[in-house]
This record gives structure tokens, C-alpha cells and sequence, in this order.
């Protein structure tokens, strides 16, 4: 019975595939029902009762029994169970090869099947992350193309490539740790890399923002148009030895430049070009309502001065917006709301050091010089286009009259500057001065007491009409060289401000009289708060033969009291339409009013309007844009509708 047991238990099954398919089956626990069982036998060897063996032997049958069907469910597996068993359960040569595979599940679309995700092609082990993806950008499908990380990554390049234009020498001692920040991790190169010079991690950074935020299509036009004039530039250069050279390369340059985008080139380019400012053709002359304007509310300057703005201006031609304050700052806008990304863009911007800029203009319509002065003895006049700047210290043989030269006007046609002066007893007098040679024309002597206080320039650009301190106008030829005629203001205590309107090329639609410039209207304003706004067809009595009388005392066309204290700013509308006045002395007080009528305008400005203490008020040259600038630096804007 011992040898029947041993037999049953040591010997191993013929069939050596079932063995090896034995689920569960250990040889530890095969050793230990041996051992187990030679002991149960010499037991049983010393007792007598044969039930118990008999049972023993009973259940060890069982058991191999159960070992064995084991065995016969496993050989039933058909090959489509075994390959789904390592499929989902795998072996540890597949696991291991699975797990240090560097592989990638990629999405393909097919045009005929729709989308289905397919198996993505081999060899892309040495390629970023970053790389793997895309931007679906707009447009992108219908050009059959997409827009990848890859061109984000060479614009980066191309830039860093690029001489900056200021560098600084502590991001090269600056050391940035790119493994110790989580969020800085994603600008890795290797999951091992760790530390980065300063010039690297802000390199790094522009990159990543590049692959988030693609460069738009405005900048590269503006970078391909820089691009083009450097070619031209050298080719110009290269060229000029050779006479063949040298028209080839003038047919290159006007071909590039038609392609230019004015938006994106210099100063010089910007103001060359008007045609693009101007419009396709002429705006038509719009006839305004009284009592109710169409007045909206448009894009500020973006550029806030650091004091109260001293001086607005447009350019004649050209939609070009100067402002300068005390703060010896001056700023050029190009006027353009619907800029993007920034609307009004800022051209360029002038510090003069030392000078408190009272007042700055543009000098004539064709001329691209800005005068600019402050209370000191000396002027300056820059060329926005060249660059050049022009230093004027003094008058020759009037050096002591002329203490300041804050006080200035331009006549329209550009050639000559008004300076308000006064000698020694008080009186005031202008010299005038040619502003292309800067040398002294001739001088105004007003007879009023207490010196002057204001002056404007006829629209023809032959006098000036210069208002006293006293209230008494003069209207002065500067072809004769003498007083055409006096007069004075009604009821003016001290006279403030004066402005001259409804002249130059509207002239002809209701115009004043030749004799005295062809201005309609002329507006004063006093220390009182009032303002008289008088029609200039009525100040000329006779005008024959050259001799001119005006009425002593004229009558105002309208006197307006909305204010109630001292003038401070008044502005004709180059059409001749609008006349604003206002006051720096109280807050919001700044009206608007409809000429000929002579109303005020009731719904504008209202409660809610922005205005502040104005300091500068300007009309834009289509008369459709109003700029008021204010005592903290701030300049808004009106668009002025039909």
C-alpha cells in the first residue's frame, strides 16, 4: 500500500503539456502532501481498522481526480482564447517590451472613412512633445493647411536671432531653476534638465508664448515690410556704381513700395503718404441743425500727459493729433478709432528738458515742422519727417522786448510767426518773423492799454486781428504794414481770448469781407464769463479805394452768459459751423454752439460728460472730430455726426 501511494503521488503525468498548464498548482505544497502522506502511512501501518485508510485513500483519489479535470479544461482553449487571454492579460516579455516603448497613438483623418484613430508612423522618438500638436486656426481648412507649433518655434528664433535693441547684463548671472517651479516645468528641453541662464528662461518664455498666441498676420506684414526696405536699401547702395544697376534698382524699389502697408512704416513714410488718409475722394460739406447735435462719445488718446494740457492741434491734411503740457512732453497721435490693437496709436513723443511747453502747432498745411515754445527766450522747430530740430534764441534788434516766447501764432499759409512782446513801460506789440529764414518781418503796435492779450491770424494769412487787455481790437495788414481799423468789444471789462471762423476755402459760401481776411465770424471772450460772438460783415462801414473804416463800437450778434467765469478757451470748426468756448476755472464748463443761428446746443454737454476743467479745446479739419484736453492730462474725443 505504501509503494500503491508513492507511486500515485512521485510519478508524474504522461502528458507533459497538462503539467504545464496546472492552474494554481505549487511545488511547495506538492513536497508537503508527500511528506504528510508518508507519515499518514506509517500510522495507518500501525492500526487495524482499514475503514479509516480505506476513506483516506478516498479522498487523496478525489483530489488527484479534481487535479486532473483541471488539467482537461485547460487543453480545451481554442487560439482565439489564448491570444485574447494575452491580449488583455499580456506575459512578461510583452509587458516589458510594451512598457519601455516609446510609441504614440496619433489621430489620422480620412477624407473617404470619416475620422478613426489610427496607429501613428514610427521614427518620432527624438521629437518634442510640442511638436506632436497643432493650432486649428481660422481659415486654416479652407486653405488645406494647418498652422504647426514648429512655425511659433521659428519666429521665436528668428527674433532671438535678431540684434535686440537694449540688453541687459544681469540675465546672464541670473540662474532660474526650470525643475523647481511646477509651472515652469513645460518649458523643459529634457525631463533631466534643470537650470537655465536668464537669457535662456526669458527666451524660453517668449517661445512658449509665441506656441499659445501664433504672431498675427499685421506683424508679419510689418516685419516682411521692413525686410523689403533694408533689400532696397542695400541694393540701392550696391547699385550706385553701375548706372544699369542703379535703374534696376530703382524699378525694384517702386515695385516693393507699392506693396508697403503705410500703418506699419516709419514717420517719415506715415506723413508721406496722405492719399491713404484722405480717403478715396472728398467729404461733402454736411449742413448741421441747431439746438440738437448728433454728438458720440469716440476712443480717447491712450497717452495721458503728466500735467494739464497746454496745446491741441490737428494737421491740415493729414489726420495727425498734437498735444503738449507743461511737462515739457509732446505727443502725435495718428487719429484712427478703429486701430487695432490699440486705437488712436501714438506715432511718436518729445520730451524738451528745461521747458514747460505752453504751446505747440503745426507750421502750414505742406509743411511737416511743428513750432514749440515755452516761457523762455528761445523757440524750437522740428521736422517730423527728418528728424531735425532747430534751436531760434533770439531776434535781432529785439531781444529786449521779447522776454518770452510763449505766446505765438502761425498764419494758415505757413510763412510767417506772430510773438506777442512788450517793452518797458508795459505796451504790447507783435513782431513778426519769417519762418523760413527766422528773421524779423515787422512789427504790430496796438494802441490799447495794459498790453496784449490775444491774437489770431486772418484765414488769407495777410493781418492779424490782436486783442488788448482793455477790450479794444485791432485789425493789422501785414502787406501794408499798418492798422486797417480799431474797435471795440461791448461791454468788455478785459479781454481774454479771441478766435477768427467761417473764412479760408469756405470763404465762399458766406464769407466776411476781403478787406480784413475773409472771416464771417470772430468770437471774444472776456474775464466776465461773457462771450460775444460778432458777424464781421457788419464791423466794415466803407471799403473804397483801398481805405477801410470799421464802426467804432460795433453791436454783437450774439452775447452769450452761460458762463460765469473768465474765458479761457474758444475754438472755431474749420467749416464754420461750431464755435466751443469754455472755462478753466470751474469743472465741465465748456459749451457748444451752432452758427449762423447763434444757439447753444441743449443736450450737449450733459451732466454725465467727462469734461473736467478744460484747458485746450480743437476741431479736426473734416470738422468732425472734437478734442478737449483737461488739467489732468487727459485728452477726449468727440465724433461729430450729420
Amino acid at each position: 500500500m505504501s509503494a500503491a501511494l508513492h507511486q500515485t503521488k512521485d510519478d508524474p503525468p504522461s502528458d507533459n503539456a497538462a503539467a504545464d498548464s496546472f492552474v494554481g498548482f505549487d511545488d511547495d505544497d506538492s513536497e508537503e502532501d508527500q511528506s504528510m502522506g508518508e507519515d499518514e502511512h506509517d500510522r495507518f501501518d500501525s492500526s487495524d481498522d482499514e475503514d479509516e485508510l480505506a476513506h483516506y485513500n478516498k479522498r487523496k483519489s478525489r483530489k488527484h481526480k479534481k487535479q486532473i479535470d483541471a488539467t482537461f479544461v485547460d487543453d480545451e482553449k481554442d487560439s482565439d482564447e489564448e491570444g485574447l487571454e494575452r491580449f488583455v492579460l499580456g506575459n512578461k516579455a510583452s509587458f516589458r517590451e510594451q512598457l519601455f516603448r516609446d510609441d504614440f497613438l496619433g489621430l489620422a483623418t480620412s477624407e473617404a472613412a470619416g475620422k478613426e484613430l489610427v496607429l501613428a508612423e514610427g521614427g518620432q522618438e527624438q521629437v518634442e512633445d510640442s511638436a506632436l500638436f497643432f493650432f486649428d486656426q481660422k481659415g486654416a481648412a479652407a486653405d488645406g493647411k494647418s498652422k504647426t507649433i514648429d512655425d511659433a518655434t521659428g519666429t521665436a528664433e528668428a527674433e532671438a536671432a535678431a540684434p535686440a535693441v537694449w540688453e541687459d547684463s544681469d540675465d546672464e548671472r541670473l540662474t532660474v531653476s526650470l525643475a523647481g517651479a511646477t509651472r515652469l516645468r513645460k518649458l523643459r528641453a529634457t525631463e533631466a534638465e534643470d537650470l537655465v541662464s536668464g537669457a535662456e528662461y526669458a527666451r524660453r518664455l517668449r517661445q512658449q508664448y509665441l506656441r499659445l498666441y501664433p504672431v498675427p498676420s499685421w506683424a508679419k506684414e510689418a516685419t516682411d515690410a521692413a525686410n523689403k526696405k533694408d533689400r532696397r536699401r542695400r541694393r540701392s547702395s550696391a547699385g550706385s556704381s553701375s548706372r544699369g544697376s542703379a535703374a534696376s534698382g530703382s524699378e525694384m524699389d517702386t515695385s516693393d513700395e507699392e506693396e508697403l502697408d503705410p500703418s506699419a512704416l516709419p514717420l517719415e513714410m506715415f506723413l508721406r503718404d496722405a492719399a491713404s488718409f484722405n480717403g478715396a475722394g472728398a467729404r461733402k460739406r454736411r449742413k448741421l441743425r441747431p439746438e440738437t447735435i448728433d454728438i458720440q462719445r469716440t476712443r480717447d488718446i491712450p497717452d495721458s500727459h503728466k500735467a494739464a494740457v497746454s496745446s491741441l492741434s490737428f494737421h491740415p491734411t493729414r489726420p495727425i493729433l498734437l498735444s503738449s503740457c507743461v511737462s515739457s512732453i509732446m505727443y502725435l497721435h495718428h487719429i484712427d478709432p478703429t486701430a487695432h490693437p490699440t486705437p488712436n496709436p501714438l506715432l511718436t513723443s518729445v520730451q524738451v528738458k528745461s521747458t514747460d511747453l505752453r504751446r505747440s502747432a503745426f507750421l502750414g498745411p505742406e509743411s511737416d515742422e511743428i513750432i514749440f515754445s515755452g516761457r523762455r527766450r528761445y523757440f524750437h522747430s522740428w521736422n517730423i519727417s527728418t528728424g531735425l530740430v532747430k534751436k531760434v534764441t533770439q531776434i535781432q534788434g529785439h531781444q529786449r522786448e521779447q522776454r518770452t516766447m510763449e505766446h505765438f501764432r502761425l498764419s494758415p499759409d505757413g510763412r510767417h510767426m506772430a510773438l506777442v512782446s512788450s517793452d518797458k513801460k508795459g505796451g504790447g506789440m507783435v513782431n513778426i518773423i519769417n519762418v523760413k529764414t527766422m528773421q524779423w518781418v515787422a512789427q504790430a503796435r496796438p494802441n490799447g492799454r495794459g498790453g496784449v492779450s490775444d491774437m489770431c491770424w486772418w484765414s488769407t494769412g495777410d493781418g492779424l486781428t490782436i486783442l488788448g487787455k482793455d477790450g479794444q481790437v485791432t485789425e493789422w495788414s501785414i502787406i501794408t504794414r499798418r492798422t486797417v481799423g480799431v474797435w471795440r468789444d461791448e461791454g468788455s471789462i478785459g479781454g481774454t481770448v479771441i478766435a477768427l471762423g467761417g473764412g479760408g476755402r469756405y470763404a465762399g459760401s458766406g464769407g466776411g469781407p476781403s478787406e480784413i481776411g475773409g472771416d464771417r465770424w470772430v468770437a471774444v471772450g472776456s474775464n466776465s464769463g461773457i462771450l460775444n460772438v460778432y458777424d464781421r460783415n457788419e464791423l466794415v462801414v466803407t471799403a473804397d479805394k483801398g481805405v477801410v473804416e470799421l464802426k467804432a463800437r460795433p453791436e454783437p450778434t450774439r452775447a452769450f452768459d452761460q458762463l460765469t467765469t473768465a474765458i479761457s478757451v474758444v475754438a472755431f470748426s474749420p467749416d464754420g459751423q461750431l464755435l466751443a468756448f469754455g472755462s478753466v476755472h470751474k469743472k465741465d464748463a465748456l459749451r457748444l454752439v451752432h452758427l449762423p443761428s447763434c444757439t447753444v446746443y441743449r443736450n450737449w454737454p450733459t451732466d454725465q460728460t467727462p469734461l473736467g476743467r478744460v484747458t485746450a479745446v480743437a476741431f479736426s479739419e473734416g470738422s468732425d472730430i472734437l478734442a478737449v484736453g483737461n488739467d489732468v492730462g487727459k485728452v477726449r474725443m468727440w465724433e461729430i455726426r450729420n
